[in-house]
C-alpha cells in the first residue's frame, strides 16, 4: 500500500476507532466485573449471615449461642481471610476462630432491626481491609436484645480475582482488535474493488485496447464513469476537429503560398532583392504549415492512449530509405538497436521524429551516422549523431525557442524544432549536445531511463 492510498487512509482509520472503542469497551467491562464482583461477594456473605441468623440465640445465662456454623473451612483457619461475628448489647460477641484474638470492630453498632443486609468496608484483621455483610435480628423472645451478624472477607482475595481479569483482559481486546481490523481491511479492499476495476479499464483506454470504460459499475460509482466516458468522448471528438482544422488551414495555404512562389518567379528577373524575401516568406509559411500539422498528428495519435512500439522495424524502415537519396550512397550507416527495444508512444509518432532527425543528420554528415537505441523495462533512449559541423550552443538554444537553424540547406532547423514539438507532446525528453565524432548528437528520451 502506497503512502496517501486511500485504502490505507481508511484501514489505519478503522484500526484507530476500533482500538479507541475496545480501549472505552474494556474499561467498561472492568468496571462491571469488578462491580459484579462485589455484588457476588456481598450475596454469598449475607447467605451465610442469613445462615447464622436463622441459628442464632441466647441460652440460659443468657449468652448468645448460634446452633450451626458455616461449613467453610476458611472460618477455622486463623485469619483464614472469611470471618463472621455475632454482636449484642452487653454481651460477649460470638466469633469465628478464623479471628483468633481480634474482633470486627463495626463503625456503629445498629440499634434498630434492619429488613436487609448493609455492604461496608472495614478495617482488615491481618492486613488489608475486609467487604463485610451486616444484618440485625430480634429475637422473638420477651426482651430480648437486638443481634448483630456481621460476615466477612479479606479484599485480597478480590484484588487477585481482578488483577487475573487484569492480565488476561488486554491480550484478550487485542486479538480481538487484531481480528476486527484484518476483517476492516478486507471490508475496504472488498469495498475498493469497483475503483481497481475501474483503474484497469482506464488503463486499457491508455494503451488504446478499448475505447471506452466497459462494464457495470456499483450505483455510487457508475456517474463517474459516465463523466469519465463523456470526457473521452469529447477529447477524441476535440482532437479530430483540431486535426481537420489544421488540415483545412494547410490546404487552405496552398493556394496562396503556390501564387506566392510564382509571384517570385515572375519577378525575380527584374526584382531580385523582392523575389528572394517573397521565397523567404513563403518558405517560412510552409515550414510553419508543417510544424502545426505534424503537432496536431501527434496529439490525435496519443491522446488517452500509452502505446507501446517496436524500434527496431522503424529505424529498419528509415535508414533504408535514406540510403536511396541524395549524398546518403557515400555515407557509413552505424546503426545499433537491441531486439525487443520498445518505444512508449505510437508509431507514427516516432516515425515523424526520426523521420526529421536522420534526414537532418544524413543532409549535414560527411562520411557517417550513427544511432544508437538504449531501452529497458522502464524507459529508453535514442541518439542520433553525424559528423557534420555540428551547432553552437547559441544555435542550440534557437532551436528550442522554434526557430531554424541554416537557412542554406533546404528544410534544415525546422526539422529538428519539430522533432522538440514531437516529444515533448508525447511526454519524452529531447536533449542536443556536440557528438563524438565531431558533429550534432540529439537523444530522445522516453520512460525513467
Amino acid at each position: 500500500m502506497t503512502r496517501g492510498s486511500l485504502r490505507v487512509r481508511l484501514s489505519l482509520a478503522a484500526a484507530a476507532l476500533i482500538t479507541l472503542a475496545l480501549i472505552v469497551g474494556g474499561a467498561g467491562l472492568f468496571l462491571i466485573f469488578d462491580a459484579a464482583l462485589d455484588r457476588r461477594t456481598s450475596d454469598e456473605l449475607n447467605h451465610t449471615a442469613r445462615l447464622l441468623a436463622g441459628g442464632v440465640g441466647f441460652n440460659a445465662q443468657g449468652n448468645l449461642t448460634v446452633e450451626q456454623k458455616p461449613a467453610d473451612p476458611r472460618y477455622a483457619v486463623p485469619y483464614g481471610g472469611l470471618y463472621w461475628q455475632i454482636d449484642s448489647a452487653g454481651k460477649e460477641p460470638l466469633r469465628s476462630a478464623s479471628l483468633w484474638d481480634k474482633t470486627m470492630a463495626l463503625p456503629g453498632i445498629p440499634t434498630a432491626h434492619m429488613q436487609h443486609h448493609v455492604t461496608i468496608d472495614l478495617p482488615g484483621v491481618s492486613k488489608g481491609a475486609l467487604i463485610a455483610v451486616v444484618r440485625t435480628v430480634q429475637i422473638a423472645s420477651a426482651r430480648a436484645p437486638l443481634v448483630v451478624i456481621t460476615v466477612a472477607m479479606d479484599r485480597d482475595q478480590l484484588v487477585a480475582s481482578r488483577d487475573m481479569v487484569f492480565w488476561l483482559l488486554p491480550p484478550s481486546l487485542l486479538a480481538l482488535a487484531l481480528s476486527l481490523t484484518l476483517a476492516m481491511a478486507a471490508f475496504v479492499h472488498r469495498a475498493l474493488s469497483p475503483f481497481r476495476t475501474l483503474r484497469s479499464d482506464l488503463s486499457k483506454v491508455h494503451k488504446g485496447q478499448d475505447e471506452r470504460l466497459r462494464g457495470t459499475y456499483p450505483s455510487e460509482v457508475q456517474p463517474l464513469v459516465n463523466d469519465l466516458n463523456r470526457l473521452v468522448s469529447q477529447q477524441e471528438n476535440a482532437l479530430v476537429r483540431a486535426q481537420a482544422q489544421a488540415a483545412d488551414m494547410a490546404h487552405g495555404l496552398k493556394t496562396p503560398l503556390a501564387v506566392l512562389n510564382a509571384l517570385a518567379r515572375h519577378i525575380e528577373d527584374n526584382q531580385p532583392a523582392l523575389a528572394a524575401e517573397l521565397d523567404e516568406q513563403s518558405e517560412a509559411m510552409q515550414e510553419q504549415v508543417s510544424r502545426t500539422l505534424a503537432r496536431a498528428r501527434t496529439t490525435s495519435a496519443t491522446g488517452l492512449q500509452d502505446r507501446r512500439t517496436l524500434v527496431e522495424p522503424v529505424v529498419t524502415r528509415l535508414v533504408s530509405a535514406m540510403k536511396r537519396l541524395q549524398n546518403a550512397k557515400q555515407l557509413t550507416w552505424r546503426v545499433e538497436v537491441p531486439p525487443g527495444a520498445v518505444y512508449f508512444g505510437a508509431e507514427g509518432d516516432l516515425l515523424e521524429m526520426l523521420g526529421n532527425l536522420v534526414d537532418n543528420a544524413r543532409k549535414w554528415a560527411r562520411q557517417e551516422v550513427n544511432i544508437t537505441v538504449v531501452t529497458s523495462l522502464r524507459g529508453g533512449s535514442i541518439t542520433i549523431e553525424d559528423d557534420g559541423p555540428g551547432m553552437s550552443p547559441a544555435e542550440m538554444s534557437a532551436i528550442s525557442r522554434g526557430q531554424r537553424w541554416d537557412e542554406a540547406v533546404s528544410g534544415t532547423g525546422f526539422g529538428l524544432a519539430i522533432s522538440l514539438d514531437l516529444a515533448l507532446a508525447t511526454g519524452s525528453e529531447f536533449l542536443l549536445s556536440p557528438g563524438n565524432v565531431g558533429g550534432l548528437r540529439v537523444m530522445i528520451v522516453w520512460g525513467a531511463a
